[in-house]
């Protein structure tokens, strides 16, 4: 029987921790790390025994699946500090390259037709492979949204390498969610803040896997 690959989450702000929280709902074993040891060991006691904490360069030693659920500028530090430990890991990325604006909401911090996803995978470790997932619903949705019945909502991602494939729509659904690829990582600014497969852009809600079909056979007809 094959072994269900190591899940570690990088970062307990509110998408981490609801990540975290989900996948306990799942019955996902996961490895959880921050900053600072003692709030993912605070974390770890309140979620069960299926939450264990670790320091990060031991998180990502003992996981298969990384996901490094931080800002988008931290992401490429990890990737400097901990590249080694990286290599050969499929990482999820769930960041958006936004900051507060001057008006209370919030800009995006690159190019207008750049991506996370892409940048990113320019400077991926070697031999990791690069998945853009979990950043699509903002942390209230990606909560209570998760688990719905009768049908699941949909979680969007975008990977190159078709061999994680698998392996990352099983962790979406352990989250409880239903996973819809919108293609390779070129696709990844439609499911970051602002596109138009995300819940802060023009999507601008929580979809069923018959919606985001629906929605994706009609960006296919209309282009």
């Amino acid at each position: 029987m094959a072994t269900t690959p190591k899940v570690a989450v990088i970062g307990l702000g509110n998408i981490g921790k609801t990540i975290v929280q989900n996948l306990v709902k799942g019955n996902r074993p996961v490895i959880i790390a921050s900053r600072k040891l003692e709030e993912a060991t605070a974390l770890a006691q309140e979620s069960g025994t299926l939450v264990t904490a670790a320091e990060t360069g031991d998180a990502i030693k003992n996981a298969d699946i990384i996901i490094l659920s931080v800002w988008f500028s931290t992401i490429q530090e990890l990737f400097a500090q901990y590249g080694t430990e990286l290599q050969g890991k499929i990482i999820i990325d769930p960041s958006n390259p936004i900051a507060p604006d001057e008006n209370g909401g919030f800009k995006k911090i690159i190019g207008e037709k750049e991506s996370a996803g892409q940048l990113n995978a320019a400077l991926l470790p070697k031999g990791a492979i690069l998945v853009k997932a979990f950043g699509t619903l903002g942390a209230a949705s990606l909560a209570s949204a998760a688990f719905q019945t009768p049908e699941r909502s949909v979680l969007f991602y975008a990977a190159d390498d078709t061999t994680a494939d698998a392996v990352v729509e099983q962790l979406v659904r352990d989250n409880g969610f239903d996973a819809v690829k919108v293609g390779g990582l070129d696709q990844s600014i439609r499911i970051e803040v602002f596109g138009d497969l995300h819940e802060f852009g023009a999507l601008g809600k929580v979809v069923t896997k018959a919606g985001a079909i629906a929605k994706l056979q009609g960006a296919i007809i209309e282009s």
